[in-house]
């Protein structure tokens, strides 16, 4: 996998790269606010296992939830949406020329579903989080199907260097 690299928008409304969250260790998630699954369950189990560390450790751990659904999650809507999770959440959002070359970057697919009447759609996107060591070194694939005490394990490894 490629070290991380980006150039989005925060949920501040900020520009923010990869360059930002040097010195961290990140976990990279794609996902939607209006997700009815996938995105809360993992974000949920992220912030579970985020809550098996040791303080300094959650410190250090940065969780990036790369909406890819710009038209409905701006930086407001993304910022609400993480700050249910924990302070080691942050949203980030871009145009489609920056979410495909990311997304493409990280060989993740995701596509829009047709309307219905009311004008909501569904967005398809994989579930898994990228795990990148402070230097935005690709470390880790982790899956939903991973067990919670293996994943905790692997962070403290990754926190630890």
């Amino acid at each position: 996998m490629p070290p991380l690299e980006f150039e989005l928008i925060s949920e501040e409304a900020e520009p923010v790269s990869e360059a930002d969250y040097a010195g961290e260790v990140t976990l990279l998630f794609f996902g939607f606010t209006h997700c009815p699954h996938i995105c809360p369950a993992t974000l949920a189990n992220l912030a579970a296992i985020s809550g098996e560390l040791d303080e300094a450790a959650q410190d250090d751990l940065q969780v990036l939830f790369v909406s890819v659904d710009p038209d409905r999650d701006d930086p407001a809507t993304l910022r609400e949406y993480t700050d249910a999770f924990g302070p080691e959440f942050t949203g980030l959002t871009g145009d489609d020329e920056a979410l495909e070359a990311l997304t493409r970057r990280y060989r993740v697919t995701y596509g829009y579903g047709k309307k219905d009447d009311a004008g909501n759609y569904d967005v398809s996107h994989s579930n898994a989080v990228f795990a990148f060591d402070r230097n935005g070194e690709a470390q880790l694939l982790i899956r939903e199907s991973d067990p919670k005490e293996a994943i905790v394990a692997d962070l403290n490894r990754l926190l630890e260097i």
